[in-house]
């Protein structure tokens, strides 16, 4: 049975099948300009027995890996730079996971639609455990920057493929549930990332921020293998699915992505924001972003790996923008908070995690809020309205911190911004769906973790140029010493913001430190105010469309009997 397609702004009643009830359904009716138009897929029953479970718990494994390394990275960073001597070039560590996270995600979700989920799955484990391997072994900073982008593009296609599953497995209105399960474990990860990474660093070598993924990843691959097992097309001729690839469209995809993130990266550290080295790089990458949707939009693309017609309502642009910004938000805070309590508190890097956990464990009941709130009403709307108004005022909160705020100050300000995020980000990707086809659904999922992840990008490099800037004028007008000024200059502050760094040098130098860097720490998040408070206003243009219940998918459990689905 082919799915109903409706206008998305507007909403219309669904029959109702497999045992429900009522549902309401509204595809959407997009205007296509891809060559090949989608194929309808088969109704699926949503039936959550012990395999389904099995399947949940295993992307719950490659959640807790993807979680992990995003987090254990944040306390530990400072430390890592200072022992391989990475001086401005620290971003890269960031950045190019980001980076090659984002890049990899839209062709995760055409290469799991041509070889099948289980495949793809076992692979960017594999690849995301030999990245951490890599790093962990470095002995310079080009094998680390190298060991994470491997491990980059192994998260990047995890994240990818756990959104693809979700969407293969349970209708569109119950995914918020299974997507805040999701959550929690990523919540966990999360939480006990940034301790374990201060941790590591305090009492061992920095090597194991990295060497905990193996084992961790062994796991991730034993249960995918032994469980994940859906149905995929197993007649089509593999060379026949390679020409299917995307290529030229990944291939600009990628360029157009490094060539940004290169500008990113020098700009503030290395070179000035007004210099052709960063300008140039800049604009020839947003050009190719530009070109890249042009490209997908086009005939020369039998199979877009970004197909336009997803993006071809109000709607999906807007829940499209706002993924970037929330996205880009939660790295602002995660890698910008730690730093205020290590070179302003004078935290040590264990303790620093320990007082961030708020932020992770607040969000859990914000996104089970969400969660709860999406499946029985099937609106989202007033959902991303609440949660961004609390992120525009949470960020800006943290603006007020100083050395000598208490505890009580720096846990109630983490609230607002934790419930904020909790409630958008598990909502914004059911809502991304409800304006396409359910038979698109794998593309939107892919295409959704990619901009998420490309939000990432920038939640690193902009709050670090702000840090950067300010850093270098603050010292100048307060640090007498010379050699403590330098260090804040010329791109180094991010990396001299230790308690070991700042309590190296006596008083009055360390106050006057001190002083620099509550400073600009409070523009980081002064100015990140202008991010939520678009989202917000940009919220209000959302239009509801009410999300289906019904499931058709062709990538349903493999049948208990036979492996290929078919009795």
């Amino acid at each position: 049975m082919a799915p109903t397609t409706t206008d998305p702004d507007t909403e219309k009643s669904s029959a109702v099948l497999l045992g429900a009830d009522s549902a309401a359904g509204a595809d959407a009716q997009q205007p296509s300009t891809d060559k090949v138009e989608p194929e309808p897929q088969a109704q699926y029953a949503y039936n959550r027995d012990y395999r389904f479970w099995s399947i949940i718990f295993a992307l719950c494994t490659m959640q807790i890996l993807s979680s992990l390394e995003n987090t254990v990275v944040v306390t530990s960073l400072p430390t890592i730079v200072n022992q391989l001597g990475l001086g401005s070039s620290y971003i890269w560590v960031t950045n190019i996971f980001f980076l090659a996270t984002s890049v990899v995600q839209p062709l995760t979700g055409q290469l799991a639609g041509l070889f099948g989920r289980r495949h793809v799955a076992l692979s960017v484990v594999a690849l995301y455990t030999l990245g951490s391997g890599l790093a962990g072994g470095a002995s310079g900073p080009a094998m680390l920057i190298a060991g994470r982008a491997v491990q980059g593009a192994g998260s990047g296609g995890m994240t990818a493929i756990m959104g693809i599953v979700i969407s293969d497995l349970v209708p569109l209105r119950m995914r918020s549930s299974y997507q805040a399960i999701l959550a929690l474990t990523y919540a966990i990860g999360m939480a006990i990332g940034p301790v374990v990474g201060g941790a590591i660093v305090q009492t061992t070598t920095w090597r194991w921020v990295f060497y905990i993924n193996l084992p961790v990843g062994g796991v991730s691959l034993a249960f995918l293998w032994l469980f994940l097992r859906v149905k995929w097309d197993r007649e089509t001729k593999i060379r026949d699915k390679l020409k299917r690839i995307d290529v030229f469209g990944n291939t600009l995809l990628v360029a157009s992505t490094v060539s940004v993130l290169i500008a990113l990266t020098w700009a503030g550290s290395v070179y000035p924001w007004s210099s052709g080295r960063i300008l140039v790089p800049l604009i020839i990458g947003l050009a190719g972003l530009v070109g890249f949707f042009f490209l997908e939009g086009s005939t020369w693309v039998s199979e877009p790996v970004m197909p336009l017609r997803l993006f071809a309502n109000r709607t999906s642009a807007i829940i499209y923008a706002n993924t970037f910004i929330v996205s880009m938000l939660n790295y602002w805070i995660f890698f910008f908070l730690p730093l205020y309590f290590q070179a302003v508190q004078l935290s040590t890097p264990t303790y620093s995690g320990v007082q961030i956990l708020p932020i992770t464990l607040i969000a859990v009941p914000g996104a089970a809020v969400g969660a709860v709130a999406l499946s029985k009403w099937g609106r989202y709307k007033l959902l991303h309205i609440i949660g961004f108004a609390f992120l525009t005022a949470g960020i800006g909160s943290f603006s007020v911190l100083t050395r000598d705020s208490s505890t009580a100050e720096w846990v109630c300000l983490q609230i607002l911004p934790s419930v904020g995020a909790g409630m958008v980000l598990d909502t914004l990707l059911p809502a991304f769906q409800a304006g396409v086809e359910e038979v698109d659904s794998a593309a939107a999922a892919a295409s959704w973790s990619f901009v998420r992840s490309f939000g990432n990008i920038w939640g690193v490099a902009i709050p670090g140029a702000i840090l950067n800037i300010y850093s270098s004028r603050y010292a100048t007008d307060l640090i007498a010493d010379p050699i403590a000024r330098s260090s804040l200059q010329n791109g180094d502050a991010y990396s001299s913001a230790t308690r070991d760094f700042v309590i190296s040098f006596p008083e009055p130098t360390r106050g006057q430190i001190i002083e620099a860097f509550t400073r600009a720490v409070s523009k980081v998040f002064l100015i990140g105010i202008a991010f939520p408070a678009l989202s917000f206003i940009l919220s209000f243009a959302e239009r509801e469309v009410k999300l289906r219940t019904v499931l058709e998918t062709e990538f349903g459990l493999e049948d208990k009997k036979t492996k290929n689905g078919k009795v």
